[in-house]
């Protein structure tokens, strides 16, 4: 009888070891031979499947883009959505900021390194959600309106970070997605605040 470890393909346990060491400790941190240690192979075994460390980094952010929560119902309670998904998020203990933000603060000055691809590619179809999202709720500038509430979004991320992984970031936030809503002609129904808290 396999054991549970060894019934996991190859691939994801190699991913599953670089994303804890990856998002825990940080890329530049952390080696290909704590990678292969962590998922009980050899670092040949590693190579086998990821070439290099920059293929190894890439497939971890994207098996990452593959992970966010999709929410269902109307395009507001989707929109909103984001911002409540925010708040569970800083309130775990694993909560080290945005993995592609880090991947990319991490390897500044390789814009040209696999990871910032998908890291930039991960943004632009999470903002094109949004702004097609607001498409459907006819606004006069969804592309305007959509940026506005990324920047809400990804700033919210940045600041409690710095504070800890403080929930109330994402309560804010949400408190000021409303408002820009609000002014856009969206309608939002009553409890719109009051569900953040």
């Amino acid at each position: 009888m396999k054991s549970a470890v060894s019934a996991v393909p190859m691939k994801d346990r190699i991913l599953e070891a670089a994303d804890a060491l990856f998002y825990g400790q940080g890329i530049q941190a952390v080696g290909v031979d704590a990678v292969a240690a962590q998922a009980g192979i050899s670092k040949r075994t590693l190579y086998k499947h990821y070439p290099s460390k920059d293929e190894l980094v890439a497939a971890y952010l994207a098996r990452r883009t593959g992970q966010a929560i999709p929410f269902e119902g109307p395009p507001v309670e989707q929109i909103l959505g984001l911002f409540d998904g925010l708040a569970k998020w800083f309130g775990s203990k694993r909560f080290r900021g945005c993995a592609f933000v880090n991947a990319v603060a991490e390897l500044s000055g390789e814009r040209q390194h696999p990871a910032v691809g998908v890291a930039s590619e991960h943004k632009a179809r999470r903002l094109a959600h949004v702004q097609a999202l607001l498409q459907q709720l006819k606004v006069e500038e969804p592309a305007l309106l959509a940026e506005q509430l990324m920047v809400l979004f990804e700033g919210a991320v940045a600041v409690s970070m710095v504070r800890g992984g403080d929930p109330q970031v994402a309560a804010s936030a949400r408190e000021a997605a409303c408002v820009l809503l609000r002014h856009a002609g969206v309608a939002l129904g009553r409890d719109a605040r009051d569900s953040a808290r």
